[in-house]
C-alpha cells in the first residue's frame, strides 16, 4: 500500500515513542527483581524485552481505544498526530533524565489531546472516553495495586515469620522471576498497544484504513519489536529510583508488588483501559513497603513521583499543542517541529552522559539507609 511521506514520518515517530516507552518503563517489571538480586540486570531486561514482544500479540483492545476512542479520527491529520508524538517523546526523555517514573501513556494522551485541541477544536476530543478509559483508571489503578500489595505483603510476612529466612528468601527469589515475567507480559499487552493505536489512527486519518479498523499485523509486529528493543536497552535511571530509592525491598515484597501489578494490568488490558503501568507498578511497590513496615517507604521520593504524574498529561498537552500550532502551517512547519524534536532529544542525551547510570552501577548499589522517624 502506498503511504504519503507524512504518514511514513508519523509511523517512524510513533515507533520512536514506543522505543522510549520501552526503556522508560523497563523499571516497571524488573526494578524490584534487580533490587533483591532475583535477576541480574542484563538478564532481567533481556527477559522483559522478549515477554513485551509476546504480550503485544495477546490483545488489541487498548489499541482500539486509542485509535477510535480518545479523539475523532476523522477530524485530525497525520501532522496533528506527529505533533502529539513529539510532545510525548520530549516529556518521556525529560523524566528519564531525572530518573522519575512518570507515565509514558499519559504523556502520549496529553500530547495527542493538546495537538488535537489546537488543530481541530475541543469537539474533536471525546472527553467522556478520556474520563472513562484514562482518568478514572489513572486514579484507581495505583490505589488498587497499593492496597492489594499492602495486604499481600502483610500476609506473606505473617505466614513466613517462623520459617528460616534463607529458605524464604530463596523461594521468593524464584517466585520473583515468575512475577516479574508476568508484569513484562502484561506491559506488552497494554503499552505496546498504545503505539499500535496511534499508527492505526494515523492510517485512518490519512484514508489508508477505514474508520474503526483494527491494527494490521505489521503494525502489531513493529510496535512489539520497538518496545522490546527499548526495554532491552534498559532505563537504568528509573530502575535505580523504583528499585533502590522508593523503599527497601526484600524478596517477599518484590513478589507481592509484581504479582499485584501484573494482575491489575492484565485485567485492564482485557477491558481496554489504557492505564499507566508506571502508576500500577509504583503503587504496588509503595504498598509492599507499607505492608512490611510504614517507615520503609521514602515518602519524599513518592511525593516527587506523584507530582510528576500530575504534571505529565498537561505538560505533554502543552508541548503537543505548541507543536501542532506550528506543524499544521504546512510542510515547513512539520519539518521544523521534527528538527526541533530531534535537537531537544540529542541535547537531553548529551546532558545524561554527564552522570551515567548503567547495569554495573545498578548491580553494585545497596539500598540507601532510611532516616529514623521517616513515616
Amino acid at each position: 500500500m502506498d503511504y504519503s511521506l507524512i504518514v511514513i514520518v508519523v509511523i517512524v515517530a510513533a515507533l520512536a515513542f514506543d522505543f522510549t516507552n520501552g526503556f522508560h518503563d523497563t523499571a516497571n517489571a524488573m526494578a524490584t527483581s534487580i533490587a533483591t538480586g532475583a535477576l541480574r540486570p542484563k538478564v532481567a531486561v533481556g527477559l522483559s524485552a522478549v515477554l513485551n514482544l509476546v504480550g503485544a500479540f495477546l490483545s488489541i483492545e487498548v489499541a482500539k481505544t486509542i485509535s477510535g476512542g480518545i479523539v475523532d479520527e476523522l477530524k485530525i491529520t497525520p501532522a496533528v498526530i506527529f505533533a502529539g508524538l513529539v510532545g510525548a517523546i520530549i516529556w518521556n526523555l525529560l523524566t528519564w533524565l531525572v530518573g522519575l517514573p512518570s507515565s509514558s501513556s499519559h504523556a502520549l494522551f496529553g500530547g495527542l489531546i493538546g495537538a488535537t485541541w489546537i488543530a481541530a477544536g475541543a469537539d474533536a476530543i471525546h472527553f467522556a472516553k478520556v474520563v472513562e478509559k484514562v482518568l478514572i483508571p489513572a486514579i484507581a489503578s495505583p490505589l488498587v495495586a497499593g492496597l492489594v500489595a499492602t495486604v499481600g505483603t502483610f500476609v506473606v510476612y505473617r505466614i513466613t515469620q517462623r520459617a528460616r529466612q534463607e529458605v524464604v528468601g530463596k523461594a521468593f527469589k524464584s517466585g520473583q522471576v515468575l512475577s516479574a515475567s508476568l508484569v513484562s507480559l502484561a506491559h506488552g499487552t497494554n503499552d505496546a498497544q498504545k503505539t499500535m493505536g496511534i499508527i492505526t489512527l494515523t492510517l485512518i486519518s490519512s484514508g489508508s484504513l477505514a474508520a474503526g479498523s483494527s491494527p494490521p499485523i505489521w503494525v502489531i509486529l513493529a510496535a512489539g519489536a520497538a518496545i522490546a528493543l527499548g526495554t532491552y536497552l534498559g532505563g537504568w535511571r528509573i530502575i535505580q529510583t523504583m528499585g533502590r530509592k522508593l523503599t527497601e525491598i526484600q524478596t517477599p515484597q518484590g513478589f507481592a508488588a509484581e504479582a499485584t501489578a501484573g494482575a491489575v494490568i492484565l485485567a485492564s488490558s482485557h477491558f481496554g483501559f489504557a492505564l499507566s503501568t508506571t502508576h500500577v507498578c509504583s503503587g504496588g511497590i509503595i504498598g509492599s513497603g507499607v505492608g512490611r513496615r510504614l517507615a520503609e517507604v521514602r515518602w519524599g521520593v513518592a511525593g516527587r513521583m506523584v507530582l510528576a504524574w500530575l504534571l505529565t498529561l498537561p505538560a505533554a498537552a502543552i508541548v503537543g499543542a505548541v507543536a501542532a500550532a506550528i506543524a499544521t502551517k504546512g510542510d515547513w512547519g512539520t519539518l521544523l517541529v521534527g528538527v526541533a524534536g530531534v535537537g531537544i532529544a540529542i541535547a537531553i542525551y548529551l546532558v545524561s552522559k554527564r552522570n551515567p547510570v548503567d547495569p554495573n552501577s545498578i548491580a553494585e548499589q545497596r539500598p540507601e539507609p532510611i532516616p529514623a522517624g521517616v513515616a
